[in-house]
């Protein structure tokens, strides 16, 4: 229609024209030309030029009214005209063309790598679908845009709604490598162009990034997973074989002290009946102890290890923990260092005892007979940190996060085993009060385990 337009429309403005009529012909006759390629695209620019051609002959060459030529000079002119308008036409309609292919390209590439980016933000599948559906329809101008998908029996719905009504649906699959995910529709407004060739590739291709996408959220997720199992399938074995080897050694140490006693043809004196009973309570709270952390283990991982925090004098806490524990830390010499000025925590008061036990029973457990265990209290900022050091085999660099996993054993020597959870539980200790666990190197040689926790604010100190 428009290659059948423009030439008429030329030819009845140059007949209005009058004067110099050849001129405003040729003129009006390429506009045309022009306009008919930019609206048409290049077939309809070549129509055009070959009618306005014709029409040039016809209506305004001598003699008029017919397709005869006179002269040579007007045969010449009308040849380069036909040349001259083909051309404009399709260089016209070329640059159009590309101009729209690259707008579509563009469009087609922050769709895609809006996509991208909000998985890489970590944002939830339902809000990055919901966001993309948002973006594709005011990108597009549509009246509404549709995602339904599913990924293992899970279902992902995203509507957004556009301006004006709604009109013409079109539908494309989130299928990617034969794997369908479900679909998008979009809806278009009322009166709109039909989507052409470019915009339902677009739409294809916008499809399939969004099906790729699940693709990749599904396989997150299985990855997650089988990780999750991974990890749990490695704490139970973790926790089976502390089980195993820390219970058994206790258990057969109470067990063969009341078989002694027992033994009603084994004569003990009270000094030997003394010791034996000793070893049964030593190991009884060996036992008490295990089974304290791997409760305390288990509601660490369940997020219930929530501390009833008050204000705390520290120096009170670790002077009732190395009464409690005299008599381990006997064989060893202990050396308490306070620093002035010495804020109080707002912790919990039976946790932080928990956590300098634990503490110190790593240091008594790797130091040698004789050796020193220091306790440092010190203020720091705003936190107070408490460190024990040891005269220890040291800890090497590269494993001194490890020492806070869970069950994590360093080969420390004959008779320095632990269950592997002192560390961890300090550090959750720690990490539920607003603080942190690390540990160090000692400049005498040994290990330096430090825990900081706030300090209790002025106004809540007793």
């Amino acid at each position: 229609m428009v290659a059948l337009g423009t030439p008429t429309l030329a030819t009845v403005l140059a007949l209005i024209a009058g004067s110099d009529w050849r001129v405003v012909a040729a003129s009006l006759y390429l506009l045309g030309v022009v306009v008919a390629a930019a609206i048409g695209g290049r077939t309809a620019g070549l129509v055009a030029a070959l009618l306005s051609f014709l029409g040039l002959n016809f209506f305004f060459t001598p003699p008029r009214y017919t397709f005869r030529v006179g002269k040579a000079e007007d045969l010449v002119a009308l040849a380069l005209f036909l040349i001259v308008a083909a051309i404009v036409g399709t260089l016209l309609a070329i640059a159009l063309r590309d101009r729209r292919q690259s707008a579509i390209r563009e469009r087609e590439t922050a769709l895609t790598s809006f996509v991208g980016t909000q998985l890489l933000a970590g944002l939830p599948l339902e809000i990055v679908l919901w966001r993309f559906a948002a973006t594709l329809t005011d990108s597009l101008q549509l009246a509404s845009c549709e995602v339904r998908a599913s990924i293992e029996d899970r279902r992902y719905d995203a509507d957004a709604q556009g301006d004006g009504h709604p009109g013409e649906r079109v539908s494309a699959a989130l299928a990617v490598r034969e794997r369908t995910f479900g679909s998008l529709t979009i809806v278009q407004r009322e009166g709109a162009a039909p989507l052409d060739d470019d915009e339902a590739r677009l739409l294809r291709a916008v499809a399939e990034q969004i099906a790729i996408a699940l693709e990749r959220a599904e396989l997150d997720r299985r990855i997650r997973t089988a990780q999750d199992e991974t990890e749990s399938m490695e704490l139970r074995a973790a926790l089976f074989s502390s089980v195993t080897h820390d219970l058994r050694t206790p258990l057969a140490s109470i067990k063969a002290a009341a078989t002694s006693l027992l033994d009603d043809e084994e004569a003990f004196d009270a000094i030997q009946r003394h010791d034996l009973l000793r070893t049964v309570l030593e190991e009884t709270d060996r036992l008490n102890r295990l089974v304290a952390n791997l409760m305390d283990l288990a509601r660490m991982r369940s997020g219930g290890l929530t501390p009833a925090k008050e204000p705390t004098g520290v120096e009170e806490v670790v002077d009732s923990v190395l009464h409690r524990m005299r008599d381990a830390l006997a064989p060893l010499r202990v050396r308490t260092v306070i620093r002035p000025d010495l804020p109080e925590v707002l912790a919990d008061p039976v946790q932080l005892d928990q956590a300098l036990t634990n503490l110190l029973e790593n240091a008594i457990r790797f130091s040698p007979p004789g050796g020193e265990i220091v306790i440092t209290l010190a203020r720091w900022h705003d936190a107070v940190q408490v460190s024990v050091s040891d005269q220890g085999p040291g800890i090497p660099l590269e494993d001194r996060e490890r020492v806070f996993e869970a069950f994590y054993r360093r080969d420390a020597g004959p008779g320095r085993a632990g269950s592997g959870l002192g560390l961890a539980i300090v550090r959750a200790i720690a990490v539920a009060h607003g603080g942190k666990a690390w540990v160090e190197g000692s400049p005498t040689g040994g290990t330096v385990v430090t825990m900081e926790l706030p300090a209790a604010p002025v106004s809540e100190r007793v």
